[in-house]
């Protein structure tokens, strides 16, 4: 296999299914083909539009059937096809181009934290994650908290901050959803073929293969491991499927969050235990642990077993010494989201772990528990992730008000404001969710080198500069790359369904490039309503058939399969398209992703999220359509309480809700109402006589000007570098503490 880094000589083999029989290769159709692979092996390419277009020019319908995998295109292709191809294309330029760009990136020393962070050079960050949404193409995600470990640690590897990021090789992945003829979310799982990713095997400082063994007292687990590049940063993916693990076990990592809870806490245990011990192997000597969610928590068990052994210490002395490397964020206020043991499955597959520490069971199972003599408390992958660290955030202002409410008995000696969770908001990548068009734009009457500022308020203000007939005139070409997507993919589902000839013309004509179109696209939980804006149906299907002033609706979400709640809400929406007074005016795309997640967020006129406050940790779909000139309507929950200033886009109600859910709920659904009827739909139909809503266009510009800075991922990542990891590296050159 070729090696995987392109700073790297590429020896690229011809793929067995390509046409070896050929013409020669001529030396410069050699190197196009190797500069090729050396982009598509490298994640880089995904968030660089000129790389993604590039790859789609070779051939536009294999890129759009293979999900826009690089590699799997490439495969099809021998050098000296692919040589025919760039010179009927005249791909040179743009090859060696792009391929230089990448070079210059991977090689530049010249970044943000080559001054801001230079200690973390010696000893990185560690950054754990259940799963990472990095590309449509990379099925390791399911859905918010995998793709902000996308985006985190692309903004990490562009602002230069020394990190590795530790992860499982899910060859299942998340589910493929379909709605069967009732309108009923169905699942599938396929298998990733590992020749279509940009992945070889991890080795280690002897040059061999990395593989982990983790012992439990049942017998042993292994895992080899994987590594990937994104940008800067190296991904290490931890895979089960190897020949020396019981038939049950090679399956361990196959499906991300499947099986049941034993399942669950072997996943996480490789993930953790395992993960710190692939970084041992592989010489690296992070400084710093981050824990995305409590999925990784038993890492810092491992760390404190290394100090231990290495050094001599005490279990007490490497437990506080752990601790104070440690970053753990939480994501949820939402009990069951919340990972809990019985104290049976923890002895089964902490014990050898647990006897390497030399504690007996009730300290264990007291790391986990929020009151250690509690023998009735099951154990909390969230306690013992914050009883291990010494940094602990919320990922929102709200939420961090909730998460010190929520977990206030860890520390009864405090009172509650006192309770040392914080909080860092989440952003999003702009790069990756922002726009070509809106890109193009943007550079136009941004300052020079407005990408390596984003996240200065400065360079945003720059759009109040843009004229705003150009501005809508971007985001009407957004909307119609909108609707030609759902069209398609719509009428493709009617297709599947085995749907009359008329059901199938009609689905390639849903929707109304003129009318006010709003989305949804979120994991379809029932705290986040989905179904919130149909409490009346009359009510909201006379605001969608108004022949002067109408509205559409898209929606896509996925339910976990075991949630059947979930699943109603979206047959109820899905089965709306036969009703007269809805047909052509709502649509619902299945199968979300990154995919459908961005031409979501860059094409709507209007980002709706209405969950039960305050269950939204932070979200940040809407930060997505921010960048792209949609505004928001939510309930002030998670990022946007924190966001919304009148002028900015829209809120839902007034920030509280009842104790009771049926009267929060029915009292939401009503400010959902006069919202869209008495602010929503009436400034985007207000036109002047060019045809412009200028009052919708300002909003736009207060939205981008205010929000596109703040909510970036670059200021996430500098925050989490500044306020987190340089601090617990020891970094901090002054810190007076008042006694």
């Amino acid at each position: 296999m070729s090696p995987l880094n392109p700073s790297l000589a590429v020896e690229t083999q011809i793929p067995s299914n390509a046409d070896a029989s050929a013409e020669p290769i001529t030396p410069e159709g050699r190197d196009l083909y190797d500069k090729l692979w050396a982009l598509a092996r490298n994640l880089w390419w995904s968030w660089h539009p000129e790389c993604d277009h590039l790859f789609r020019d070779i051939d536009p319908i294999r890129w759009r059937q293979l999900d826009h995998n690089p590699i799997a295109l490439l495969r099809e292709f021998s050098p000296a096809r692919l040589a025919l191809r760039a010179n009927e294309l005249v791909l040179h330029s743009r090859i060696n181009y792009a391929h230089r760009r990448m070079q210059e990136y991977l090689t530049s020393t010249n970044t943000w934290a080559s001054s801001a962070a230079g200690l973390l050079g010696a000893q990185p960050v560690a950054y754990f994650s259940a799963e990472f949404g990095i590309h449509e193409s990379i099925p390791i995600y399911s859905g918010g908290l995998g793709v902000l470990a996308g985006d985190h640690i692309k903004s990490a590897s562009g602002l230069g901050v020394p990190l590795v990021a530790v992860g499982l090789y899910y060859s299942h992945g998340y589910f493929r959803q379909y709605l069967d003829e009732e309108g009923y979310q169905r699942e599938d799982y396929l298998e990733t073929r590992i020749d279509n990713l940009p992945i070889e095997p991890a080795v280690g400082t002897d040059g061999a293969p990395i593989t982990v063994t983790i012992a439990t007292r049942d017998g042993e687990l292994r895992a080899k491991v994987w590594l990937m590049h994104v940008g800067r940063v190296k991904l290490y993916l931890l895979d089960c499927n190897v020949e020396e693990n019981k038939p049950e076990d090679r399956e361990l990592t196959s499906r991300l969050y499947g099986g049941d809870v034993r399942t669950r806490i072997r996943q996480e245990l490789v993930l953790g235990v395992g993960g710190v011990r692939a970084l041992q192997a592989a010489g690296i000597r992070p400084a710093v642990y981050h824990l995305n969610e409590g999925h990784s928590a038993f890492g810092p068990l491992e760390v404190i077993r290394q100090l231990m052994h290495d050094h001599g210490r005490s279990f007490e002395d490497a437990a506080r010494e752990a601790a104070r490397c440690t970053l753990f964020t939480t994501h949820t206020p939402v009990p069951a989201g919340h990972d809990r043991f019985s104290p049976e499955l923890v002895e089964e597959h902490l014990g050898p772990l647990r006897d390497a520490l030399g504690v007996d069971q009730r300290t264990l199972l007291g790391l986990g528990r929020v009151d250690p003599d509690d023998i009735s408390e099951p154990f909390c992958m969230t306690v013992i992730g914050m009883k291990l660290s010494r940094y602990t955030n919320a990922v929102s202002n709200l939420h961090g008000v909730i998460s010190r409410r929520m977990w206030a008995t860890l520390w009864p000696t405090r009172s509650e404001d006192e309770v040392p969770i914080g909080h860092i908001t989440n952003g999003v990548h702009v790069p990756t969710w922002l726009a070509g068009q809106m890109a193009q734009l943007f550079d136009k009457h941004f300052p020079a080198g407005w990408k390596s500022r984003m996240a200065s308020p400065e360079i945003w203000q720059a759009i109040n500069t843009v004229d705003p007939g150009e501005l809508w005139e971007t985001h009407n070409a957004l909307k119609n790359l909108l609707l030609s997507f759902v069209r398609r993919r719509v009428s493709r589902q009617c297709r599947r369904r085995g749907e009359s000839d008329a059901m199938i013309e009609a689905a390639r004509n849903v929707l109304d490039p003129q009318a006010l179109t709003i989305g949804f696209g979120r994991r379809f939980a029932t705290y986040k309503r989905a179904n919130l804006v149909f409490n009346e149906l009359e009510r909201i299907g006379e605001l969608l058939s108004d022949s002067d002033r109408p509205v559409q609706l898209i929606y896509a979400g996925k339910a976990h399969p075991k949630d059947e709640p979930g699943k109603r809400f979206i047959q109820e929406i899905a089965n709306l398209r036969h009703d007269p007074a809805f047909a052509g005016r709502i649509a619902f795309v299945e199968d979300y992703d990154i995919n459908v997640g961005r031409h979501l967020v860059q094409g709507v006129d209007v980002w709706l999220n209405n969950p039960r406050r305050p269950l939204e940790a932070s979200g940040t779909s809407g930060q997505k359509v921010v960048l792209n000139g949609g505004l928001n309507c939510s309930i002030l929950d998670g990022w946007w309480a924190e966001a919304y200033n009148g002028s900015n886009g829209f809120a839902i109600g007034d920030g509280r809700s009842h104790t009771d859910d049926a009267i929060t709920d029915a009292r939401d659904a009503l400010a959902l109402y006069e919202t869209l009827e008495h602010q929503v739909i009436p400034i985007f139909y207000d036109r002047d006589s060019d045809g412009l809503p200028r009052r919708w266009i300002k909003m736009m510009m207060n939205s981008l000007s205010t929000l596109a800075w703040r909510f970036s991922s670059h200021r996430m990542v500098a925050d989490y570098t500044t306020q987190g990891y340089i601090p617990a590296a020891g970094g901090v050159s002054c810190e007076m503490r008042v006694h």
